[in-house]
């Protein structure tokens, strides 16, 4: 996997996306050609999030583990690392120690 680590021509939102009481940060990037993502940190703890979107999560930085929903086990991912989520979808994602980086894509 080869996560680009600048993407230029590109519109960034200001206004940062917060969750979990400020553990999950990200911010909104709209791509030339109109495609979402989101650069974001997760800090320790364990989330769940909901999608609407099928979602492919890049792990640029650090590890976590995720539960898909409809899964019962948990996976590892370290930096260099994806998983996709199904559409209408969710799942549980815990960081042990440390930030966990990620590249959020969200797929037609």
């Amino acid at each position: 996997m080869s996560v680009p680590l600048e993407f230029p021509g590109v519109t960034a939102l200001a206004k940062a996306n917060v969750y979990f009481e400020g553990n999950v940060v990200s911010h909104s990037i709209v791509l030339a050609d109109g495609n979402r993502k989101t650069l974001g940190l997760i800090y320790p703890g364990s989330f769940h999030f909901g999608t609407q979107a099928a979602e492919q999560m890049e792990i640029i930085a650090g590890a976590c583990r995720v539960k898909l929903d409809g899964v019962e086990s948990w996976q590892d991912y370290r930096t260099g690392s994806a998983f996709h989520v199904p559409a209408n979808s969710g799942f549980d994602i815990a960081v042990a120690d440390g930030i966990c980086e990620y590249v959020c894509s969200f797929l037609p």
